[in-house]
């Protein structure tokens, strides 16, 4: 199993179910790791792997939510599929509201499980096509003079060539040459490209 493979990490301090769920995850061919703690987990766990967290809400020592909120300050993105008892509902409701994927109450069937995994590992693997995507865009904006950044603001913003020019006090010649390694840099095939890279640095500002 390589760093980049998607993995469903288990984690639950009942030997039986983790053991239950493995063999489920082996019946479709799932790469899976199986921990009977949270503190094992973190342990075993290199911060970035992509797939999901499959994880029991109350435990002893560390339980579930504490460690989705070790997560969610480490800044870690896996999305977690919560396994619920019936009165952990309002626990497991306060949990998604801070970011978790979905919960599973106990007890599941075999094919409810599953199709909530591959749910979390499609919205994973869309998160971190998301992020590289974003990555992208800063790197190249980073690139940009001080100039260009001003000119790639405006233009973005919508800013005809002639209003950059006045607003910046260069002539309008200056914009068009500044606005051509603009859109080199940021390999912008039109305007909308601009645009919308734009809005993608606006809502997620660093």
């Amino acid at each position: 199993m390589s760093d980049a493979t998607p993995t469903v990490f288990v984690v639950d301090d009942d030997e039986p179910v983790r053991d239950a769920i493995a063999m489920l995850l082996d019946t479709v061919d799932l790469p899976h790791r199986t921990f009977g703690s949270a503190q094992a987990f973190l342990s075993g766990y290199e911060r970035g792997r992509s797939g999901c967290l499959v994880l029991d809400i109350r435990m002893p020592g560390m339980s579930g939510l504490e460690l989705q909120d070790h997560l969610l300050e480490t800044r870690d993105p896996l999305p977690i599929i919560f396994i619920t008892g019936h009165g952990d509902i309002p626990m497991a409701v306060e949990a998604m509201k801070k970011g978790a994927v979905d919960f599973i109450r106990k007890p599941f069937r075999d094919q409810e499980l599953l199709d909530r995994v591959q749910q979390a590992l499609s919205f994973d693997a869309g998160n971190r096509e998301h992020q590289a995507d974003l990555d992208g865009v800063r790197a190249r904006a980073a690139s940009l003079t001080p100039r260009e950044k001003e000119v790639f603001e405006r233009v973005a913003e919508g800013q005809a060539n002639k209003v950059v020019a006045i607003d910046l006090e260069i002539s309008e010649r200056t914009v068009e040459i500044h606005r051509s390694q603009v859109m080199q840099k940021m390999a912008a095939r039109n305007l909308a490209d601009l645009v919308k890279m734009k809005i993608l640095l606006d809502q997620n500002p660093y």
